[in-house]
């Protein structure tokens, strides 16, 4: 535990050379980050984080998970999201912490009494570096899974193929989350448009085995909920032959090798559905 009078040393050694720490420790980690951060942008974290942590020292000493550091705890964590954002690695977010035990270091290695106050103070910036590396690691997986998601969203298009018919391209490998995001938007689309004719291509889809036959008959069902007539289309001979092998079965699900041979069935329906129309108004 600190001491009333490590703290109290501390607290005046970095009040009185406020100025000249500061600098250094703005200047060495600019160097570090190779200049892609402003100089009067890092003196402003930097500044901020200095006086945060010297009153924090005043006020509860050097317990680093204590509420006097708050404050500190929350510049640390929105420095460290800041830095993930900006592409930085988490090395380069720590050592703007650990900086300030060199600069510090020459100054309160004196003598005994300033060097325990320096071992303790150096313990506390620890504790305060580990904080910012799990920070940063918390906002890359968010940033990691927003991207996941936008990625889905871009790899999952739902088309109007023409008045009545929209069509779903496939392209890679369909998994649970993936059959979710294309019913969704597949159920959408058929509100928004007004469709009775849905094409799911699946010619850039590499395999199909059961889980991926049971993921397409999954959104084919729910579409035809809609009252949408659904068709699969893109199924080249290798992949024909292999739900054969695996002995899957769509039912009376209707398939077509290619998405112009199904557009054109779907175009023959809606002519046949408008016929029909027109002879119950005769």
């Amino acid at each position: 535990m600190a001491t009333e009078s490590n703290t109290h040393l501390l607290v005046e050694t970095l009040t009185a050379q406020r100025d000249a720490f500061l600098a250094q420790w703005t200047r060495t980690v600019g160097d570090d980050l190779r200049g892609r951060l402003s100089v009067a942008e890092l003196g402003r974290e930097l500044g901020e984080l200095y006086e945060a942590i010297v009153q924090a020292i005043g006020a509860g000493g050097l317990d680093g998970r204590g509420e006097a550091f708050g404050e500190t705890r929350s510049l640390l964590i929105e420095l460290s999201r800041n830095r993930a954002r900006q592409g930085f690695t988490p090395t380069e977010t720590a050592r703007g912490v650990f900086v300030l035990k060199e600069v510090l270091e020459p100054s309160l290695t004196v003598d005994g009494e300033s060097a325990r106050a320096y071992l303790q103070f150096a313990r506390l910036l620890d504790d305060l570096a580990l904080l910012t590396t799990e920070a940063y690691v918390r906002t890359r997986e968010e940033i990691i899974s927003s991207q996941a998601e936008q990625l889905l969203e871009l790899s999952t298009p739902v088309v109007k193929l023409w008045e009545g018919v929209v069509g779903v391209p496939l392209v890679g490998t369909l998994d649970s989350a993936r059959t979710q995001v294309v019913m969704e938007k597949l159920l959408q689309t058929l509100v928004d448009s007004d469709s009775t004719h849905a094409i799911i291509d699946i010619t850039g889809v590499p395999t199909v085995d059961t889980q991926v036959a049971q993921h397409l008959l999954k959104t084919v069902v729910a579409a035809r909920m809609m009252g949408a007539q659904c068709t699969i289309s893109g199924i080249r001979p290798q992949i024909a032959q292999t739900i054969v092998a695996l002995g899957i079965e769509f039912g009376d699900i209707p398939t077509n090798a290619s998405l112009s041979d199904a557009l054109r069935q779907a175009l023959k329906e809606i002519a046949l559905d408008a016929e029909d129309d027109v002879r119950g108004l005769l």
